[in-house]
């Protein structure tokens, strides 16, 4: 049995693989089992992926085909439900458009968690491209709706090197003991993708839980290098759809009115600056927000 599930979703990823199965073929920490779940399975992903686990020395690894795109959130329970019934003490969720070249990363964060019971662990994370941080923790904005990365765009520094705990981070790399499972529940699949790990992590604050942020660790990604970009189609779509549903589900009162209204109207500046196919997006993801909650 081993400790650790590592749990990474596919979606296109065919040009990330090299640069993420590379990245675990350097880890000094071996006890782990890789469950990728593949939404866009194909012949070509798996000679791909024989190709490079057999060049880089990865065995311990089950590769799971959905019939379709069954989303990010439904491939995370798929994987956490795997780890959970294999009897691992910890799921990493990871996305497998990020590298890190530490080789004691993995070893470091199970080490903490091991050390000081720590339930829910996340390394800093820079853009892959111009190495800025991207998340440094997290944090919750109640009044938008939304939630904020610490550090986003700045350059790394003093500032963003000390251990802190965090209401929230992104789960593109998120070690969680799997007894926080039993107590918060798995991912929301209604989100399909984006605002699953919002959700989560605003559920594992309801129950007292935070996330420690180790940025003696380090991990880099290429930001919506899988889904086109923040004004694709794809992402306008699911953007506002599930911003909406995210309020409309877990905020009351005030803050859902005011969330609510913050959303909607800095809305109206993007849609006068969206193209034609963008507008029909942005107002059919705002009608499929209100609607999932029936």
């Amino acid at each position: 049995m081993a400790k650790v599930s590592l749990v990474t979703v596919l979606f296109n990823s065919d040009g990330v693989l090299d640069g993420f199965l590379k990245s675990l073929s350097i880890q000094s920490f071996t006890d782990y089992h890789l469950y990728m779940i593949d939404n866009t399975a194909n012949n070509n992903t798996d000679k791909l992926l024989k190709e490079l686990t057999n060049s880089y020395g990865i065995n311990n690894y089950t590769h799971i085909k959905n019939p379709d795109n069954a989303g990010i959130a439904r491939g995370n329970n798929q994987g956490i439900d795997l780890s959970l019934n294999a009897g691992a003490a910890y799921t990493l969720l990871l996305n497998n458009d990020i590298e890190f070249s530490q080789p004691f990363l993995l070893e470091a964060i199970v080490s903490h968690a091991d050390k000081y019971a720590e339930p829910i662990i996340t390394p800093k994370i820079f853009f892959y491209d111009d190495k800025k941080v991207w998340m440094a923790g997290g944090r919750f904005s109640i009044y938008k709706g939304t939630s904020i990365h610490v550090g986003e765009g700045s350059d790394d520094g003093p500032l963003y090197d000390n251990e802190a705990y965090f209401d929230y981070a992104p789960t593109c790399f998120m070690l969680i003991n799997n007894s926080v499972f039993g107590k918060v529940g798995i991912m929301d699949e209604k989100y399909f993708v984006y605002y699953d790990d919002t959700d989560f992590m605003y559920r594992a604050c309801q129950q007292g839980y935070k996330v420690k942020l180790l940025p003696q660790l380090h991990v880099y990604h290429k930001v919506s290098s899988l889904t086109g970009g923040g004004e694709s189609l794809f992402t306008i779509y699911y953007g506002i759809r599930n911003r909406i549903y995210f309020i409309s589900k877990n905020f009351k009162g005030f803050n859902y009115v005011f969330a609510m209204l913050f959303t909607l109207t800095t809305r109206i500046f993007k849609y006068l600056r969206y193209d034609k196919q963008q507008r029909k997006k942005l107002l059919n993801g705002i009608t499929a927000g209100f609607e999932l909650l029936k």
